[in-house]
């Protein structure tokens, strides 16, 4: 009886120590392996690449006109230049401009007629990411070119009509006012 009673308890702990193992995490079905990011970023840098490379071509071709490069990633020239002013555009001013959109062979793509003047109010409206940056550099009656690469433009969607995917533009903009948003309120 006492040899049964050993081999009953025996066989008890040896049943209660294999159902106490720990249990395993399940391993995903799939596993990411990180080559489509990889794949994108590897794209995303020779896009800009060559696009820098057409925009340093576009600077050497002119060298009598002075380039500044931005902190944004775009580059822009005068054409005529306030000195008299001070004040550029805020958030929250309401801006008036004309601008002509060009590809980086000098076609028209838009036209300063078609566009129309343009009422801006700054950085509350949405539109193109390098005029909102380049817009808040000007000057009263100042126009600017500038150089933007596709990031900074209409990007990978483009613009659905005549500005392609991923391409890069100049744009030429004429700031000709820009108020206080509570001047404008008050007239009215």
């Amino acid at each position: 009886m006492k040899n049964t009673f050993r081999i009953v308890v025996t066989i008890l702990l040896f049943t209660v120590l294999l159902s106490c193992k720990q249990q395993q995490a399940r391993m995903p079905v799939s596993r990411s392996s990180g080559t489509f990011m990889k794949e994108s970023i590897a794209r995303n840098k020779k896009l800009i690449a060559g696009e820098e490379a057409k925009i340093d071509s576009i600077i050497k071709s002119n060298p009598q006109t002075k380039y500044i490069a931005s902190k944004k990633g775009y580059w822009y020239h005068y054409e005529v230049r306030n000195e008299r002013d001070t004040l550029r555009p805020k958030k929250g001013d309401i801006a008036q401009f004309e601008y002509e959109i060009k590809d980086f062979e000098g076609n028209v793509v838009y036209s300063e007629v078609e566009l129309r003047p343009q009422t801006y109010v700054v950085d509350k409206q949405n539109i193109m990411m390098g005029l909102r940056d380049g817009i808040k550099l000007m000057r009263k009656n100042e126009r600017v070119t500038f150089l933007f690469p596709s990031h900074m433009a209409y990007g990978y969607h483009g613009d659905n009509k005549r500005i392609g995917s991923n391409q890069p533009l100049i744009c030429t903009v004429t700031l000709n006012d820009f108020k206080p948003e509570t001047q404008l309120k008050t007239a009215n």
